[in-house]
């Protein structure tokens, strides 16, 4: 298997305007362009343009893979009405997270039904692996899925212009796609599919096409988005935004260990449906108790931000025997200080607790549990 990263269909573009690529899950990707700052102001204020062509993309079809995908997610597909978008996981059997994903309904026919799984690009040929475990089974042999990942592109405007700007260029009214609802629409004559979902914590839109027309649409939209104030952006200002709307990310606060409970995300799995999922069993145990270690936001006074891997405790020095663990930190461009999420035992999880944070083993600062998120966009 080659090391060299995989690149999207912008590849290029990102280069020639001095995107700072990263190879990031195994796809070289830009980081920033002017600057995560400037670029994640674009977002809280204007609109900002992302490819998140690395993303996975699964298509489902047939009745077959209709079962197959009700007995690998978390969430009831019976209950996922045409048009809408569900947040979920696909889980391992001891109902740790493999996963986080967005599912689509894009066809509710009960004899040939569409659906759409979007995966995060470190875990796509991991999920691939599984459902190819599923076929074998004699009640999933003839389902249909296809992995489109190289065939489509995708993209993310994201801002409080973004409808404002994509208006004009699309031949739908923007207003009747509500916050996780999808709907396919012509985008200067070019079919696309639209969905109003987002990892910034503001309103905006992500849309899938085919991978040649990729080029086409990011220019397309850059040019119409300059009175907008657009701005490209990249990992940075996306893994900022996402934090302050207290997002949690793969492998940071999620993994094989960490169940959707001590995620504080027990409402993206429908633990009674009736097809058995993946990990649901071993989830109906545990739904009685309380989870050790919670998922927490935390306020520190500083602009000096945590980083995965430090340790909060209840006060500075070595008397004080380690909380937890820091997942995710950062300075936060909207609040002018450092914030992060932590895992910590239940007991501290209560807004207004006082801890501290030691910044690599030299600086302790204190710290303040938050409820999460710590932004939300006025609506």
């Amino acid at each position: 298997m080659s090391n060299t990263p995989l690149e999207t269909p912008l590849h290029a573009w990102h280069q020639a305007h001095k995107g700072r690529m990263v190879d990031f899950a195994g796809w070289s990707m830009p980081v920033q362009y002017q600057g995560i700052v400037s670029e994640h102001e674009a977002v809280r204020k204007r609109v900002g343009l992302f490819d998140i062509s690395h993303m996975g993309r699964l298509i489902f079809e047939g009745v077959a893979a209709g079962k197959l995908l009700n007995h690998l997610i978390s969430k009831d597909l019976q209950k996922i009405p045409e048009g809408r978008v569900r947040y979920g996981f696909v889980l391992n059997e001891e109902g740790g997270i493999h996963d986080d994903i967005l599912v689509s309904c894009l066809k509710k026919d009960p004899e040939n039904p569409k659906w759409l799984l979007v995966v995060n690009a470190s875990n796509r040929e991991k999920i691939l692996g599984v459902l190819q475990q599923l076929q074998q089974t004699e009640a999933f042999q003839s389902a249909t899925y296809t992995d489109q990942t190289h065939s489509w592109a995708m993209v993310a405007l994201q801002g409080p212009k973004a409808e404002a700007m994509l208006q004009p260029l699309v031949d739908l009214d923007l207003k009747e796609i509500k916050y996780y609802r999808t709907a396919w629409a012509e985008l200067e004559d070019e079919p696309v599919l639209l969905s109003r979902t987002g990892y910034t914590g503001e309103n905006g839109f992500e849309i899938i096409l085919s991978a040649e027309k990729a080029e086409w649409l990011w220019k397309l939209l850059m040019e119409k988005g300059e009175e907008f104030g657009i701005e490209a952006c990249g990992l940075g200002a996306r893994d900022t935004l996402r934090l302050e709307a207290g997002m949690p990310l793969y492998g940071h606060e999620l993994s094989e260990d960490i169940t959707p409970f001590a995620a504080g995300l027990a409402s993206s799995v429908d633990l009674d449906v009736e097809v058995p999922f993946r990990g649901q069993r071993a989830l109906q145990e545990k739904r009685e108790q309380e989870p050790e270690q919670v998922r927490v936001g935390l306020l520190l006074q500083s602009k000096r931000a945590a980083r995965e891997g430090d340790q909060v405790t209840m006060g500075a020095g070595a008397a004080f025997a380690p909380l937890g663990k820091v997942t995710s930190g950062s300075y936060s461009p909207t609040l002018e200080t450092a914030i992060a999420m932590a895992y910590l035992p239940r007991k501290y999880q209560e807004p207004g607790t006082l801890l501290s944070v030691n910044l690599r083993g030299k600086t302790n600062i204190p710290a303040e549990v938050v409820k999460l998120p710590f932004y939300e966009r006025q609506k």
